[in-house]
C-alpha cells in the first residue's frame, strides 16, 4: 500500500473542505482542533500538509516542531499569520485562495462605504434608545462622488465595478496592476498615490500588508486629502497608520473612517472606537458562509494537487505560471537547473554574484521561475541543507550572492539560449544552454568554447592545450578502468591553442582517475561534475 499523506487541519475549516480532503485516498486527515495540545504536536511533527485560516500563528518556533512539513495552505488571502521568510527558509511552500472571498470582501467594503455615507450605525443606536433624531444624520450620497481605489486585485476591480453603479467616478492606483482586469471597468488610472488621494471623495483600500504598504495612508496623505473626504479599509490592519488617521479625524480635515480590520486585532483600548464618526466592524469582510465555504474547499483541492499531484497553484512564495504556460516552460527549468549545477560545480572559490540573461524565446516567457530553478542547481553542491526551488532565493540572499536577470529577444545562432556568469572571489564562468527540439537541453558554450553537450548524469570536463592524440590518451586511461564515454564533444577557438573537452560517461571516475586524467601531457585542469539525469 503506498504511503499516505499526512495533513493537519486546524482552524475550524468548513466542513465542505474537510469532506473533500477526507475524499482523497492517499491523505491522512488530522483534524487539529480538539485534539489535546500534546496530540496536535505529535500531528504537526508528522504532516506533510497543514491548512489553517487566521487564528493560527506560524511562526520560526512553530515551524520547528514540523521537520516535515512542505505545504501550507491558508484558507482565505492574507497571509499575515504566517512568517514566510521561516516558511520560505525551510523550503516550505505557503500557497492562499485569493479568489474564494472576493464577492463578499467586495460587498462588505460598500457596506461600510454605505453606512459611513449615511451614518447608518449611530442613528441605528439613538433610534433604539428611543430617540428620533434627523437633523444629527445628515448625510452625502456617492453619485457624482470620486471613489479612490489603491490596490486593483480581485477585490479592488469588483470594488470598482460596484462603483460604476452607484454614479461614481472611479480613480485607481497600482503600480503593479493588470491591465486586463480593467478593460470593462471604466477607471482613471494614476502614477502616484498623492495624485489619488488629493481628488477622492472616498478612498478605500485592497492591498496586502507588505514593508511597502506598512503605513501607506500616513499624516503626509491625510494633508493631501480634500477636506471632508473618507476612508474605509477592509483589507488588512496596518496598511492606514492608525495614529495619523486619529489625528485627521479628530481635525476634522477626514469626515470619516470604516475599518474592519485593525493593525492589533481585536483592537483593545484603541481611540478610534471611541470616535462617533468611525465605523467598526470585527473583521468581517470574509465572513459569510459562501465565502467560507469557498475557501476551504479550494484550499483543500489546492493541498491535494500539491502532495498527492505535484502541482502548486496560488503558492505566494514561489512565481506561479499559468497552466497553459507549464509545458512551455517546463523544459528551461530543466536545462536552468543543470546550467547552474554544472557552473557551481565547474567554479572555484566563494560564490559572489550570478548573471542570468534570457534571449530569443525564452526571453518572451515568465523567468522567474526559471531563475529559482537555476538557483537551486547553483546552491545544492555547495550548502550542506536541503535546497529547493522555494528556498533557494532565500539561501542565496543570507550568503550575500547578488542575482541579476536580464533579457533579450536576440539569441545569435540560436532560437532560444540561456546564459549564466557566475562569479566567484577567485574566477569567472559562463555556461550557455539551448533546447533542442524544444525538449531536450543541450549544453552549447562554456567559458567562450563552443561545445554540444548533454548536461545530465557524469561528467569529465577537461581544459587542455589542443594537441593530436590528446583523446586517445584520456580514452586510454577511462577504458583501463572500465569507464565507458558516451558521448564527448570539444571546443577550441584555433588550432593548437586552449582548447575544451566534455565527456559524458556511463559510471563516476573516482578521485584517482581525475588526478590521472589531469597528469596528461597538454592538459590544464579537469572537473568531475555530477548533474541529475533528468
Amino acid at each position: 500500500m503506498e504511503k499516505r499523506h499526512t495533513v493537519l487541519v486546524v482552524d475550524n475549516l468548513a466542513p465542505e473542505g474537510v469532506r473533500i480532503l477526507q475524499g482523497e485516498p492517499a491523505l491522512k486527515v488530522i483534524l487539529g482542533d480538539p485534539l489535546s495540545a500534546a496530540d496536535r504536536a505529535q500531528a504537526l511533527a508528522e504532516a506533510e500538509g497543514l491548512i489553517l485560516r487566521s487564528a493560527t500563528k506560524v511562526t520560526a518556533p512553530f515551524l520547528a516542531g514540523a521537520p516535515g512539513l512542505r505545504f501550507i495552505a491558508r484558507a482565505g488571502v492574507g497571509v499575515d499569520n504566517v512568517d514566510l521568510t521561516a516558511a520560505s527558509r525551510r523550503g516550505i511552500v505557503v500557497m492562499n485562495t485569493p479568489g474564494g472571498n472576493t464577492t463578499s470582501t467586495a460587498e462588505h467594503t460598500w457596506a461600510m462605504i454605505l453606512a459611513l455615507s449615511r451614518n447608518l450605525p449611530e442613528a441605528h443606536r439613538t433610534l433604539r434608545e428611543g430617540k428620533w433624531d434627523r437633523k444629527s444624520f445628515v448625510g452625502t450620497q456617492l453619485a457624482g462622488k470620486a471613489l479612490g481605489v489603491i490596490g486593483l486585485g480581485r477585490v479592488g476591480t469588483e470594488v470598482a465595478k460596484r462603483a460604476v453603479a452607484f454614479g461614481m467616478r472611479v480613480v485607481g492606483y497600482d503600480p503593479y496592476f493588470d491591465p486586463q482586469r480593467l478593460k470593462d471597468v471604466d477607471v482613471t488610472l494614476v502614477e502616484k498615490l498623492c495624485d489619488l488621494v488629493s481628488q477622492c471623495d472616498f478612498i478605500t483600500v485592497h492591498t496586502p500588508l507588505t514593508e511597502d504598504t506598512r503605513g501607506m495612508l500616513g499624516d503626509r496623505e491625510f494633508a493631501l486629502m480634500k477636506p471632508g473626504a473618507r476612508v474605509v479599509n477592509c483589507a488588512r490592519g496596518g496598511i492606514v497608520d492608525e495614529e495619523a488617521l486619529c489625528r485627521a479625524l479628530t481635525s476634522g480635515k477626514v469626515a470619516g473612517a470604516a475599518l474592519d480590520v485593525f493593525a492589533q486585532e481585536p483592537p483593545t483600548g484603541s481611540p478610534l472606537l471611541a470616535l462617533p464618526n468611525v465605523v467598526v466592524t470585527p473583521h468581517l469582510g470574509a465572513s459569510t458562509e459562501e465565502a467560507q465555504i469557498a475557501v476551504a474547499c479550494e484550499a483543500a483541492q489546492l493541498m491535494i494537487d500539491a502532495l498527492v499531484h505535484g502541482h502548486t497553484e496560488q503558492a505566494v512564495n514561489l512565481p506561479s505560471l499559468a497552466p497553459a504556460e507549464e509545458p512551455v516552460v517546463a523544459p528551461y527549468l530543466v536545462l536552468a537547473e543543470a546550467l547552474g549545477s554544472f557552473a557551481s560545480q565547474l567554479a572555484r572559490g566563494r560564490l559572489r554574484s550570478l548573471r542570468v540573461t534570457y534571449c530569443g524565446e525564452v526571453a518572451m516567457r515568465s523567468t522567474r521561475r526559471i531563475t529559482q530553478h537555476l538557483t537551486m542547481g547553483v546552491l545544492r553542491p555547495l550548502v550542506e541543507e536541503p535546497v529547493n526551488v522555494v528556498n533557494a532565493a532565500v539561501l542565496a540572499a543570507e550568503r550575500g550572492v547578488r542575482i541579476e536577470e536580464l533579457k533579450s529577444t536576440e539569441a545569435s545562432d540560436f532560437s532560444t539560449l540561456l546564459a549564466l556568469t557566475l562569479t566567484t572571489d577567485r574566477e569567472e564562468r559562463t555556461v550557455r544552454g539551448t533546447l533542442f527540439g524544444k525538449n531536450e537541453p543541450r549544453l552549447v558554450e562554456v567559458d567562450g568554447f563552443a561545445v554540444d553537450a548533454s548536461p545530465r548524469g557524469e561528467l569529465l570536463v577537461i581544459f587542455d592545450r589542443d594537441r593530436p592524440g590528446l583523446i586517445g590518451d584520456i580514452g586510454h586511461i577511462l577504458g583501463s578502468q572500465g569507464i565507458n564515454i558516451a558521448r564527448m564533444t570539444f571546443g577550441r577557438k584555433a588550432a593548437g591553442g586552449d582548447a575544451i573537452s566534455v565527456l559524458n560517461l556511463d559510471k563516476a571516475p573516482n578521485e584517482d582517475i581525475v588526478r590521472a586524467v589531469e597528469r596528461v601531457d597538454s592538459v590544464h585542469h579537469v572537473r568531475h561534475v555530477k548533474l541529475p539525469e533528468t
